[in-house]
């Protein structure tokens, strides 16, 4: 899955310079054509497709975008009541109180990552069910997204997002460091953000695949 993934994202740009240029176009126009572009790539067209439609892009960047948010309101409701809580419960307190404050609000990040890294488990399978339904309730469908994990085996499953997570971030350390040279580095990272998008989005697809039909 890694390296179909890599092959892929690489024959979508290397050698493909307008594509590249467009996929440039989608990031800076606030990313939204680039999620529906993602889309294309969740719902398994090979070989990469080409840059075309951009009203259906920016209409499907912008349902990505709903439901992304809609998969992410626990996480920020939480996120929001333990900063929320540990703020006002420092206002004016002695320093003991204040740092129970303080370890109240380390619990509620706790509470915050393990939301966040369920949300994740169901809310991979939901967007990419919604990319190949066209549906946005399909995304939200647990009945069908909890089927589709157990077809790929629960195991498997949190296997491959824990290798593709590590993959991320390793990706985006390197990103980072390129970053650091002046200009250059910036303008590197920049053009770099979509064939990074769509490896992530084919690693995905295949994992969706796994479930078989």
């Amino acid at each position: 899955m890694l390296g179909d993934s890599f092959a892929y994202a690489k024959d979508a740009v290397v050698g493909k310079w307008m594509q590249w240029l467009l996929l440039v176009i989608a990031t800076i126009i606030l990313f939204i054509p680039l999620l529906g572009y993602s889309l294309k790539v969740l719902r398994g067209e090979r070989p990469a497709p080409e840059v075309t439609g951009w009203g259906t892009l920016f209409i499907d960047g912008i349902k990505y975008l709903i439901v992304s948010l809609i998969w992410a309101i626990p996480t920020l409701v939480i996120f929001f009541i333990t900063i929320g809580a540990g703020i006002l419960a420092t206002v004016g307190q002695d320093p003991t109180e204040v740092m129970g404050a303080i370890m109240g609000m380390l619990f509620g990040f706790i509470v915050v990552a393990i939301v966040a890294i369920l949300t994740m488990i169901f809310a991979t399978i939901g967007i990419i069910r919604f990319a190949r339904t066209g549906s946005m309730g399909e995304a939200f469908n647990f009945k069908e997204i909890n089927a589709t994990i157990g077809r790929i085996g629960w195991g498997s499953y949190i296997i491959a997002l824990i290798v593709f997570i590590v993959v991320v971030i390793v990706i985006e350390i390197i990103i980072s460091i390129i970053g650091m040279i002046p200009i250059i580095g910036a303008i590197i990272g920049f053009v770099l953000i979509a064939p990074v998008m769509i490896f992530q989005s084919r690693y995905l697809c295949q994992l969706y695949d796994s479930a078989g039909a």
